[in-house]
Formats: C-alpha cells, sequence, structure tokens
C-alpha cells in the first residue's frame, strides 16, 4: 500500500507522477481502495464501493498511458462521486432507506465525462438522505449513518455531501464529487479542511442526478486545493442537453483560471455573520491580512442588500423538493426516512402557497439586480465559510447550526459560483474555512482567488493523522 504523503497530494500532483509513469494507476486505486474498506467504514463515508469497476479502469488507464494515450491531468486519478449520481451497474439509493436497491441502467453525465477524462471510480460517497429534502435534524439522517470528520471522529463532516467530505478530507480517494443545493458543498469543505467548488448554476450538468430544487441544484468538486477544482471543473462543465436548466455550451463550458495584469478586486463581507466564534474569527482574520498583503489582490469592505432572501431561497427549496419527491410523500413512504424532520418535512413543504412561490421568483429577480450592482464594484466576495468549528456527530442541528446564513442563500438563489478554502485550525484540531463568492459564470475568479490565497499558505497541504 502506498504511503499517506502519497494518497494526501493532490490531484495536479498525481497526475504529474501517473503522465511521468513513476506512480501507477492500478497500485493508487489498489492503496485508496485497501483504505477505503478499513478507515472509509470507520467513518461512514461511503453508500458503496466500485472496486471491480476501479480496478479495471485503473488498468485501462495504466495500458493507455504506458502507450502514449493520455487523456489529460485526471487519467488514472481515483475518486468517490455522491450517491445521488447514476452509475450503471451499481445501487443509487440517495442516502435514504425507501431507495435501497435502486439501480439505473445508465450513467449520471458527470460520470461519463469523468470516465471519458480517465479517472477511476472508487465508489459511491455517502450522503444525507435525499440532499436534505425533507429537512433534517441530525447528522444520522443517512442509511448509512453519519460521516465522521476525519480531523475529529466526534465531529460532523456537514452538509447532504458529508460522505463526499469525508472521502476527500480521509485520503480515501484522490477527490469526490459533491452537490450543493444551499451549503452542501461550501459547509463540508469549511468543516473538513477541503477545497470545495460550488460552481455557476446550469455550468454542470445534472443528467442522471437526483433532482431536489431544479432551479437551485449544482454538482461541483470537494477536492484538496483550488488548482484541483479548476482541473476538475474542465472536465466536468459544458451544455447537458438532458439538463433544461444547463446553460449552452459557449457559457457552459469551463476555460480555467487565469492570471491577468490587473489585480482581482475582493470585496470583504462586513455584514455576512452576525457573530464568530472567536477560534474562527481569529483565523478569519489572519487571512484577510494574508489577502491584504497580496500583490494581485486589492481589498474592500463591502456589504450584502438586506432583504428576505434567505426566506426566499427557503421556499424555493421546499416547494422545489415537494414536487421532486411527490409520489415518495403520497406514498406515505417517508416514514422510511431516518430523521423524524425528514418524515414529516414534505407534508409541511406541500401546504406553501402558491402566491408564496411565485413571490420568493419576484425577490429572486430583485436580488439578481441587486447582485450585479455588487459585482460591479468588485470581481469576488470574501468571508468566513462558517461562523463556528464543525458540530458534534450527535447534535440537534436546529441548535448546533442556527445561524443565518445571508451569503449561502443569495448565492445559491442567485446561482452564483463560490469557493471553500482552508484557513487555519481552531479548538479540538478542527479546520477553518475561508469562502469567495463571484458573480455569475466568473467562476474561473472565484478559483483565482483560491489559488492566490493557497500560494502564500499551506493550510491545504495539511491532513488528519487518523488512528
Amino acid at each position: 500500500m502506498l504511503s499517506e504523503d502519497i494518497l494526501f497530494l493532490s490531484v495536479a500532483e498525481l497526475g504529474k507522477r501517473i503522465r511521468a509513469r513513476q506512480l501507477s494507476p492500478v497500485q493508487l486505486a489498489e492503496s485508496y481502495l485497501e483504505r477505503s474498506r478499513t478507515i472509509g467504514v470507520r467513518l461512514n463515508a461511503y453508500a458503496t464501493l466500485t472496486p471491480e469497476l476501479a480496478l479495471q479502469q485503473a488498468r485501462v488507464a495504466e495500458k493507455e498511458i504506458a502507450a502514449g494515450k493520455y487523456r489529460g491531468p485526471l487519467h488514472g486519478i481515483p475518486y468517490a462521486a455522491k450517491d445521488l449520481l447514476a452509475v450503471k451497474g451499481y445501487p443509487t439509493a440517495w442516502g435514504a432507506r425507501p431507495y435501497a436497491g435502486q439501480h439505473f441502467d445508465y450513467d449520471a453525465l458527470v460520470i461519463t465525462k469523468l470516465e471519458a477524462a480517465g479517472a477511476v471510480l472508487i465508489g459511491k460517497a455517502a450522503m444525507i438522505e435525499l440532499a436534505g429534502g425533507m429537512g433534517y435534524r441530525y447528522a444520522s439522517a443517512s442509511a448509512t449513518g453519519a460521516a465522521r470528520n476525519p480531523w475529529n471522529t466526534d465531529c460532523w463532516t456537514c452538509g447532504s455531501s458529508s460522505g463526499s467530505a469525508a472521502v476527500a478530507g480521509a485520503g480515501l480517494a484522490a477527490f469526490a464529487i459533491g452537490t450543493e443545493t444551499w451549503g452542501s458543498i461550501i459547509c463540508p469543505s469549511g468543516f473538513s479542511g477541503l477545497s470545495g467548488l460550488r460552481p455557476t448554476y446550469g455550468r454542470v450538468g445534472r443528467s442522471g442526478a437526483m433532482a431536489l430544487s431544479y432551479t437551485m441544484d449544482k454538482i461541483g468538486p470537494i477536492t484538496r486545493s483550488a488548482e484541483d477544482c479548476d482541473l476538475i471543473l474542465k472536465v466536468i462543465s459544458g451544455h447537458d442537453p438532458g439538463d433544461l436548466g444547463s446553460l449552452p455550451e459557449a457559457q457552459a463550458k469551463y476555460a480555467g483560471a487565469e492570471e491577468t495584469q490587473g489585480r482581482l478586486r475582493v470585496g470583504w463581507i462586513l455584514n455576512q455573520w452576525k457573530e464568530l466564534s472567536p477560534e474562527v474569527n481569529q483565523a478569519v482574520m489572519a487571512a484577510r491580512q494574508v489577502l491584504e498583503k497580496s500583490a494581485g489582490i486589492v481589498l474592500s469592505n463591502i456589504s450584502l442588500p438586506e432583504g428576505p432572501w434567505e426566506t426566499a431561497a427557503g421556499i424555493v427549496v421546499s416547494v422545489e423538493g415537494a414536487a421532486a419527491f411527490r409520489q415518495l410523500i403520497h406514498s406515505g413512504r417517508v416514514a422510511e426516512l431516518n430523521d423524524p424532520a425528514g418524515k414529516i418535512g414534505g407534508y409541511m413543504n406541500e401546504e406553501i402557497s402558491a402566491s408564496d412561490f411565485i413571490l420568493a421568483q419576484r425577490v429572486r429577480a430583485i436580488l439578481q439586480k441587486k447582485m450585479e450592482h455588487i459585482f460591479s464594484q468588485v470581481d469576488v466576495l470574501a468571508t468566513a465559510s462558517l461562523p463556528a468549528t464543525a458540530s458534534k456527530i450527535d447534535a440537534n442541528l436546529d441548535l448546533a447550526l442556527s445561524f443565518t446564513d445571508p451569503i449561502g442563500g443569495i448565492g445559491n438563489l442567485c446561482g452564483l459560483p463560490a469557493i471553500s478554502v482552508p484557513c487555519g485550525f481552531g479548538q479540538n484540531n478542527l479546520p477553518v474555512g475561508l469562502q469567495f463568492i463571484g458573480g455569475a459564470l466568473d467562476d474561473d475568479k472565484v478559483v483565482l482567488a483560491g489559488k492566490l490565497y493557497q500560494r502564500q499558505t499551506d493550510w491545504h497541504h495539511k491532513h488528519p493523522k487518523i488512528l
């Protein structure tokens, strides 16, 4: 088995070694599989492992690279995909007991694109049941149990992509694919010391992915660096004819983050969090000082527009979630969900009025104009990813994560890209995250901000010591 020093390398570095034939894709896949069978089980990181597929893909990659047929930087790189993405021949249970044993006879488009790039699928990452679509109160709201944080296993990884963060954070694969409707890439990346990218809405096709909120669901990478996010988004972006929310190819295809002559204008949000824990505040203020000293950045203060943005976003998610899971709700099988809130949440969501939903859409249009004005003044916004470090594994999340999140509501309601990068640690060896948010289709500016920050820090090179 390969050493941890290798297994925690970035996708970019692993790719270089594979291309130079200094590292075997087969040996890499075998090492990640072995780690996934042991550490992965203890962390509840996986819904399903795919060892036969992984080794088959790794052998093909090794032969192709030896023959000079190199497909690109993901060729031979093992990864995990959140279990709401269909993989032919394997169960896709959406994290929920009512869908245990569910199979599809096709692959999700993201899986197809990663396979074409030569990536190696190690397994399906665990997730919160139905991506939290019925609501949930506990981290145990999953058919596979609560995903434990590799930095402190008494704590949670956060969000519906909790398994994807456990996989990437524990070095069980080189990267993982997660999804975000509201917070489920940014939160687990922040809690787990990872670099996670939420792309612009419509940039990554959702064919073959479970639907929660048709106008807010997004698919993106959870990795160890902003550079890795850049590499992966280049592969998975592009128009999807099977996704009505997909952007045209010219807009959807991501070309990458390239540095320009000018400096990146970063707006530090003054009114995002009502209160930051002292440990988070210390880490993010140190991160601000790094940004202030960066030659490639000009920093200023900025405030978010005031309004009912979180309420509007919550109404959209609730109504669209009730529509997506209408059959499950009406069949009564929501009673099979693990979480007490999830058992009743769908019925409550169906009671939201059509007029409230339409009003939320009008609020969205107003907000998009306001955010366009803000992004005429700055290129990206910056703030703490979360106001606290990871919650306890058995915490009541209504209490532990009860803080308001204006930029989370704004960013997701408007379909804006964002990245969370690690910026330090708090008590009990728990990571702290810094997030950058951009305007629509400005994924490159968001990634560039992450790259510039990581060029001057080494938080993204640190990894947990798992016993």
